[in-house]
């Protein structure tokens, strides 16, 4: 029995091999539980006060949605113009005034 017991000792799986395996299958349960921790306060961080929870109202968000939509509908979105920004090596209050008096002769 001693014998077998030694010969488990020296051999390389038994030294190297399962630790190495307790390693791995330990960390993935410990990892498991430090994530569980990360968003379980996700959570509640997430959770409304519920005295501002009262003043917001999930029927009328889509009411105020509506409206939204209806403004940008209102909007006149084919007639922009693309504008350049300034490079890096420009002076931009410059190139800006030059594209002001660009913008005011054509018009």
């Amino acid at each position: 029995m001693w014998q077998q017991l030694r010969r488990v000792q020296r051999s390389r799986t038994a030294r190297y091999g399962l630790p190495m395996l307790l390693l791995v299958v330990g960390g993935s349960f410990g990892l498991r539980e430090f994530t569980q921790i990360r968003y379980d306060a996700q959570k509640i961080k997430k959770k409304l006060d519920p005295a501002l929870e009262v003043r917001v109202n999930s029927q009328k968000q889509s009411v105020i949605l509506e409206e939204e939509y209806e403004k940008l509908k209102e909007l006149d979105l084919d007639g922009w113009r693309n504008i350049r920004g300034p490079r890096p090596w420009e002076d931009s209050k410059e190139f800006q005034n030059q594209q002001r008096e660009e913008i005011s002769k054509g018009q």
